[in-house]
């Protein structure tokens, strides 16, 4: 027989599934008598969920709404933002099922009065379509979570696809769990390489047994946040700032270029001129990258954005052929 705690979170879990439950086929799933069944209803009771008894040849219940949220006890601010999150959560590819029955499930218990707010509140996260091509399952990112808590080392296997080859062997020291434009990634101290990775969750598959604890080393920057922002610029992750930044001048009105710049900064020198300043994380790559507008293109600085420029030319002229206006 379960221990009480384990089967009132049972009892009533049958009861959020949101059908009429006889006396007789909840202690048939829970393996226990009616009268505990009753017992049971009654604890649940008087934690403050309100289950309504219907008449009938076996007797029945059903979990109705509250006035509160028990044993939570949940503002309405906190509600709010709970229902927001969950239905922002609902595109990801590793928890989006569980965060749709988990805003169902609350939803259910809610009182009248708010459950009209939430209903009125509709969000549609739009998922990325290359986070949907990766499939990161709740048992890995549990696993992980648990091993970076007890700061035990972890080998996997690190390979372009998890479902896939073996992969590189990798021993690290985990420290954080993060997700980044759709992805999630594991932020470990690489033990061979001496240095600090960032891996796709995706791609790795744990091996067994963890290895032993470790001492638990600071990041650079001390901010998880300011590190993987780095890294994706091309840092050591000690500062968000791009390695590589230019200004230059194109003949094209702000408003045409600012929507597609991200961090970049763009100010209006005329109807149809304005400056541009961007980062990259190479000079030829922030080059490459102020070249795709199409318009003349006026250098400010530094030398090296010209110079990158310039190795451009010579490379885009060899890519056609060395083929010139006639």
């Amino acid at each position: 027989m379960q221990k009480t705690s384990s089967r009132l979170l049972a009892l009533l879990s049958l009861l959020q599934t949101h059908r009429d439950w006889s006396g007789d086929d909840l202690a048939e799933r829970l393996d226990v008598t009616p009268r505990t069944v009753r017992r049971d209803i009654d604890r649940l009771r008087e934690l403050g969920y309100r289950i309504l008894a219907f008449k009938g040849p076996a007797g029945g219940y059903r979990l109705d709404a509250g006035s509160l949220l028990p044993p939570l006890l949940f503002d309405e601010g906190q509600a709010v933002a709970l229902a927001v999150a969950l239905q922002t959560a609902a595109t990801s590819t590793a928890i989006g099922e569980d965060a749709a029955r988990a805003l169902s499930t609350m939803r259910q218990v809610m009182p009248s009065r708010l459950r009209r707010r939430i209903d009125m509140l509709q969000v549609t996260a739009v998922r990325s379509p290359e986070a949907g091509k990766a499939t990161v399952g709740t048992q890995l990112l549990t696993e992980l979570s648990r091993v970076i808590q007890a700061r035990e080392e972890l080998r996997f296997d690190y390979g372009h696809d998890a479902n896939g080859p073996a992969g590189q062997p990798r021993r690290t020291q985990p420290h954080h769990l993060v997700t980044w434009r759709g992805h999630w990634y594991l932020i470990a101290w690489d033990l061979d390489r001496d240095d600090w990775r960032t891996f796709r969750v995706d791609r790795v598959r744990p091996r067994t047994p963890t290895g032993p604890r470790f001492t638990r080393r600071g990041l650079p920057g001390d901010d998880v946040a300011a590190f993987v922002t780095g890294r994706f610029r091309g840092t050591d992750g000690s500062t968000t700032d791009w390695p590589c930044r230019g200004e230059v001048v194109l003949g094209l009105p702000a408003q045409a270029v600012a929507p597609f710049v991200q961090d970049g900064i763009v100010e209006e020198l005329g109807p149809d001129r304005c400056r541009l300043t961007l980062g990259s994380w190479s000079w030829t790559g922030l080059a490459a990258a102020v070249g795709r507008f199409d318009t003349d293109i006026q250098v400010i600085g530094p030398p090296q954005l010209t110079s990158a420029f310039g190795v451009l030319a010579v490379r885009y002229a060899n890519a056609g052929g060395g083929a010139s206006e006639t």
